[in-house]
């Protein structure tokens, strides 16, 4: 396991777990910013490509950034037609007005620095053009709860709040209309309309706990437990969640789709 900041080596579980499930959320976020036919789009944040997808399956070209290597080296296998490339959000390698569009699926509480990176997402949408991002909105469910004491059984939880904080730093903040509204509109975006959507995902037992492995706590226990001791507390998850919840699982997620207009 490298640095476990990165999604590098959990992009495989990423594309066969959330994939189908992100992409649901993007067609319903491309459908509300409503663009204009053949409206080029920057998906930020791509990860495996499914916004672009979505984009280019609705008539859009589509272009996809993202910093993991790992996360792009499976998008171009999955989706070979897609143009993908590394870069970084708050230094994107794009002219000004390159896009008629900018889309973020679940990547506004990533950024660093949110207002910096919005900074630069405008510059490289055209004047006139569509801004659209998702976040989730839900607080802890019963499967969270139970995955978040299992986890504290071995990493202590004042070392998983700043490890979860530096790998998402928005997430709580994002969680609510108001400051996603805000931060849009101080970037620059107008006509601002969020609305909430309410999702439910069936995954077998196995595939949901592999999801979870994908998230930030997942990542950053998977690297203090090393691959041994990683492996030793998925089967002791896996029995527990046995245990407690049926096969298959419901998972009912809330998610904030915001859409606007670059001025």
């Amino acid at each position: 396991m490298g640095d476990w900041r990165t999604y590098d080596d959990v992009a495989e579980t990423y594309e066969r777990v959330h994939a189908p499930r992100f992409a649901e959320v993007a067609r319903d976020l491309i459908e509300l910013a409503d663009l204009p036919p053949a409206a080029t789009v920057l998906d930020l944040g791509t990860g495996t490509g499914v916004a672009a997808q979505v984009a280019a399956d609705a008539g859009h070209p589509a272009t996809g950034i993202d910093e993991s290597m790992g996360m792009l080296a499976v998008g171009h296998r999955v989706r070979p037609g897609l143009r993908l490339a590394a870069a970084h959000v708050i230094d994107l390698p794009f002219g000004p007005g390159s896009f008629d569009a900018a889309v973020g699926n679940f990547v506004l509480a990533h950024f660093d620095r949110t207002d910096t990176a919005l900074f630069d997402v405008m510059r490289v949408v055209r004047t006139g053009g569509r801004v659209a991002f998702s976040t989730w909105a839900d607080g802890v469910d019963a499967y969270q709860q139970t995955w978040h004491e299992l986890i504290e059984t071995v990493v202590p939880r004042e070392m998983l709040a700043p490890a979860y904080k530096e790998a998402a730093p928005g997430h709580e903040r994002f969680r609510k209309r108001g400051p996603v509204e805000e931060v849009l509109l101080k970037a620059g975006v107008r006509h601002v309309r969020t609305q909430l959507v309410k999702y439910r995902w069936t995954y077998g037992l196995d595939d949901y706990l592999d999801g979870l492995a994908v998230w930030a706590t997942g990542r950053f226990v998977r690297g203090m437990l090393g691959e041994s001791g990683w492996q030793a507390f998925m089967e002791r998850a896996r029995t527990t969640f046995a245990e407690q919840f049926p096969d298959p699982l419901n998972d009912f997620r809330e998610v904030i789709l915001a859409v606007g207009t670059r001025v």
